[in-house]
């Protein structure tokens, strides 16, 4: 009676099945897979959430897109780094997740059509096109010495279904931002083939170098529809507060029907709430000294891990990468992933995520977050190092 969008088979791997009774019997761990800034340590003002209660969420105002006022709050910040959008190109949803949602229905046809997605990277883009009946096709991004997309690749997995590209700068979990030239062939073929780019933003306001990342200017040429997304998750560093966006550019007549029908979407599910919705612009406002914090804790934590790594005769390297919340290690391939993960885990108590987890092309590699207190993450470093080493 139930779907094939949801799988029959539920089971835990066999690492979140040891992760999860280690927990159950509060065996202590050192958790590098960590991605809540919310529980590493970072200061929240106690005031924060003051502007949740502002008396004008009392009136219900169903607005398609959202309040213009929070819109345009978002506006402002895309003009902080230096991209010009319009508040009224701007669509606020209750998270990304919903966002890729919404933009699935508005470009794909169910059972009918497919996106193409890069890996390694975050798997829940295999949730999020199965939960809408869309095809996930997989284009590789290629390491040497950097990240790159590989254009034969992308080319072999494109399809005449294909509806929409989708990019993540900086990915999760490889770190690594969209070059000039990566931006220049994605919006090339997306351009001349009138398939839709899908550009997640969502860890932009955390580069590893002081610098900021630069938009590659192919984005801004505008002959090809292109749909930003991020939210206050990464942005603000506040996950519990539901609040997403879409910002769409291009071709002038595309723009307008992409938003004409993205407002009939919107205002069927009219899912953003009140609340989050009046408070955004004080929230984006206060949440400087957030990110600031966030960002100064996963610059110390990768140069740390570099240092660490560097004076360790263990044979690890740490892969290149721009951005985000996560390093990417390349570790002997002595034992499979997921033996060394499971040893880390019953062994040391050190939580890491395997390769396999992010569909990295072979072994072997551990991804670790660079959220954790310093002195937790640099104990998990040396642990990982010593049984690496070890092994």
């Amino acid at each position: 009676m139930f779907s094939r969008r949801v799988p029959d088979d539920r089971r835990p791997n066999r690492l979140a099945a040891v992760l999860a009774d280690l927990r159950r019997r509060g065996v202590p761990l050192i958790d590098l897979t960590v991605s809540n800034p919310t529980r590493v340590g970072i200061y929240y003002p106690e005031t924060l959430l003051a502007a949740l209660a502002d008396a004008r969420a009392l009136t219900y105002r169903p607005e398609p897109f959202g309040l213009r006022e929070a819109r345009e709050a978002v506006a402002e910040m895309y003009l902080r780094r230096g991209v010009r959008i319009a508040p009224d190109r701007i669509m606020l949803t209750a998270s990304t997740s919903e966002a890729y949602s919404l933009l699935f229905k508005l470009l794909c046809d169910a059972g009918q059509s497919s996106v193409l997605t890069p890996v390694p990277s975050y798997p829940l883009f295999d949730h999020l096109t199965r939960l809408d009946a869309v095809t996930d096709r997989r284009y590789a991004l290629a390491y040497h010495g950097a990240w790159e997309v590989e254009c034969g690749d992308l080319d072999r997995a494109w399809t005449p279904d294909t509806r929409a590209v989708l990019a993540v700068s900086p990915n999760n979990p490889t770190g690594s931002a969209l070059t000039a030239r990566d931006a220049d062939e994605l919006v090339n073929r997306c351009a001349e083939r009138r398939v839709a780019l899908m550009l997640d933003e969502v860890f932009c306001d955390y580069p590893f170098a002081e610098a900021p990342l630069l938009d590659p200017p192919a984005l801004e040429r505008g002959d090809c529809l292109l749909f930003r997304l991020g939210g206050l998750s990464k942005t603000a560093g506040l996950p519990q507060l539901k609040l997403g966006w879409i910002a769409v550019s291009g071709p002038t007549r595309l723009v307008d029907e992409a938003a004409d029908r993205l407002e009939l979407i919107c205002d069927t599910y009219l899912s953003v709430s009140m609340p989050v919705q009046v408070a955004a612009p004080a929230l984006l406002a206060a949440t400087s000294p957030i990110r600031d914090q966030i960002r100064d804790r996963v610059r110390h934590n990768y140069r740390a891990l570099h240092r660490a790594v560097a004076e360790s005769d263990a044979g690890v390297s740490v892969l290149a990468a721009d951005g985000g919340w996560s390093a990417v290690l390349r570790v002997p391939a002595i034992a499979s992933e997921e033996a060394l993960a499971l040893d880390l885990l019953t062994r040391d108590g050190v939580v890491a995520h395997p390769g396999f987890f992010f569909d990295f092309p072979h072994e072997a590699f551990l991804v670790v977050s660079l959220l954790p207190q310093p002195d937790t993450f640099a104990r998990g470093v040396y642990l990982i190092l010593e049984r690496v080493h070890a092994a």
